[in-house]
């Protein structure tokens, strides 16, 4: 499937409070703007963007975000090696 539906679509992007706090500890972060963080990598030219399933995979200086691609939530994000 084609990334621009996910670019084009990057303003419904969202997360939970669970979410925030998960995100937050999986990539040791101090910004409290989660969101803004997430969809400022999903935006970078150099982002790998897939899709596999129901999840839209997000590729950028060692993290992978995962995203529903119907719900447009962040579902997590963690470090990759």
């Amino acid at each position: 499937m084609n990334k621009d539906v996910l670019l084009s679509n990057i303003d419904k992007v969202h997360t939970t409070s669970m979410g925030i706090d998960r995100i937050k500890k999986n990539l040791t972060l101090n910004n409290n703007d989660v969101v803004g963080y997430c969809k400022n990598k999903i935006l970078d030219k150099n982002c790998n963007i897939y899709k596999q399933g129901k999840n839209w995979y997000c590729e950028i200086d060692n993290i992978k975000i995962t995203v529903n691609s119907y719900s447009y939530t962040i579902i997590t994000a963690h470090t990759i090696r």
